[in-house]
């Protein structure tokens, strides 16, 4: 098999999205595991992780889905993920447990790690999975809805190779080290998918690749000055932090708190080639909110009705522009996954090919 995305080949721009051809999600499914199937992935693993890939550009992650498949493919083949590894549990004490990824498939590991915190979440009203040694996790998102679609609320973060500068800094030393935060809800879970800095490096690339401007500033240029133009951003590798200061502290805590607990890598031991990215370390942090409920307590409907209340008085706030109506984490998903598996997914023409190629 030839590579899957040479270097120069064509990639498009966000703003072709609506004019490209649309492919049904089982299409979609089904070529993604073929190709992982002739990379030596097992059936089973096969369909999972490109389940996970096929659903995260059904919901509009177009950065994390199909287009990071070309990435997924070059870890596998310079031998950054081994396709056959799955994560082996290496020590435990009631509801906390630590795990080795043993350098596997980054979502199969954190789909496997979400899912054994909801077991252990089910069993013990709370569950948490450290995991080390593990590959990129791609959408951190998915675990969000994941343990959401399971009833439970989830807390989960990985850390990244440096890409952030410390606040002060003029050079990466943290990492973007994004954090899910997921609510069940009967009617649309909440699930928060943020990193560390104001844009993600999918969201500076979205906005470079159809030409725009960032909405507002989103890190320094090579000169030192904020601006809003995401190229600049990209080669000055200088994001700004959310909140400046305060999501610099917030990376470096989500990254400590990671590595000590899994007894893995910390940011400053990752290789910074974004192709070599291996050896993170993640949280996966489960609590049954249903646990501790009685008869005089309430049930599921009381608990839906707590964040029914919050959504509605957050819907009924004026918005600054009427045009622009107010939504809470996850409400843009859910229409998105609805239009997309109405209309089919938007991929581009030639990296559909060169999937269909393999």
């Amino acid at each position: 098999m030839g590579p899957i995305c040479p270097k120069g080949t064509r990639r498009p721009k966000v703003s072709q999205y609506f004019r490209m051809p649309r492919i049904l999600f089982d299409d979609l499914h089904h070529a993604l595991t073929a190709a992982l199937e002739r990379l030596d992935f097992t059936s089973e693993r096969a369909s999972l992780c490109a389940r996970l890939f096929a659903e995260t550009t059904r919901d509009g992650v177009y950065s994390h889905g199909v287009l990071r498949f070309p990435r997924f493919v070059t870890t596998i083949r310079n031998g950054s993920v081994d396709v056959h590894a799955a994560p082996m549990r290496v020590s435990a004490l009631g509801a906390l447990e630590r795990w080795d990824g043993r350098r596997g498939p980054g979502n199969l590991n954190a789909h496997a790690s979400m899912d054994r915190a909801i077991t252990l979440a089910r069993a013990q009203g709370i569950g948490c999975v450290a995991l080390r040694n593990t590959n990129h996790w791609m959408r951190g998102g998915s675990y969000g809805w994941q343990a959401a679609d399971s009833g439970m609320i989830a807390l989960c973060w990985t850390n990244t190779l440096a890409n952030l500068p410390a606040w002060g800094a003029v050079e990466p030393s943290l990492g973007n080290n994004p954090l899910v935060v997921a609510v069940p809800r009967a009617s649309g879970h909440l699930v928060l998918d943020m990193a560390m800095s104001q844009f993600s490096y999918g969201a500076l690339e979205s906005h470079r690749l159809r030409g725009e401007q960032l909405h507002i500033p989103g890190g320094f240029d090579a000169s030192g000055n904020l601006t809003r133009d995401p190229a600049a951003i990209e080669a000055s590798e200088r994001p700004l932090p959310i909140g400046y200061w305060k999501g610099s502290g917030l990376s470096m805590l989500l990254d400590a708190i990671a590595a000590m607990t899994a007894l893995g890598n910390a940011t400053h031991q990752i290789p910074r080639e974004p192709t070599r990215e291996t050896g993170l370390s993640q949280i996966f942090l489960a609590i049954n909110p249903a646990a501790l409920t009685s008869e005089n307590e309430g049930d599921a409907a009381a608990l839906d009705h707590i964040a029914d209340t919050i959504i509605d008085s957050v819907h009924t706030a004026k918005p600054a522009d009427p045009s622009q109506p107010i939504r809470y984490p996850g409400e843009q998903t859910l229409r998105i996954r609805e239009e997309n598996l109405r209309l089919g997914i938007p991929v581009d023409d030639s990296l559909w090919q060169q999937i269909l190629n393999l």
